[in-house]
């Protein structure tokens, strides 16, 4: 039972402690910290950036085409289902 109550007074006093030190520091130690992960990023070359943007264009391209031929295919077979 005393085991528990000290168990019980430790954890509340971590979390006081947490609570705390979650605080400290703030929006500066944000916008701080969002700097040094930025410089981290690896960000692409504009060719990358090209070439993927052709790769994705052209993929959609080729969607919208085979939905649009989808399309007036399945329209022909209900006309031909209606029509005779």
């Amino acid at each position: 039972m005393a085991k528990d109550k000290e168990l019980n007074a430790a954890t509340e006093e971590k979390g006081k402690k947490d609570k705390k030190s979650k605080k400290s520091g703030g929006i500066g130690k944000w916008f701080k910290d969002l700097k040094i992960e930025m410089s981290k990023v690896v960000w692409p070359s504009k060719k990358t950036v090209f070439n993927n943007s052709v790769v994705v264009l052209g993929a959609m391209f080729i969607c919208a085409l085979l939905t649009f031929l989808l399309d007036r295919g399945f329209l022909w077979l209900l006309e031909f289902a209606i029509s005779g």
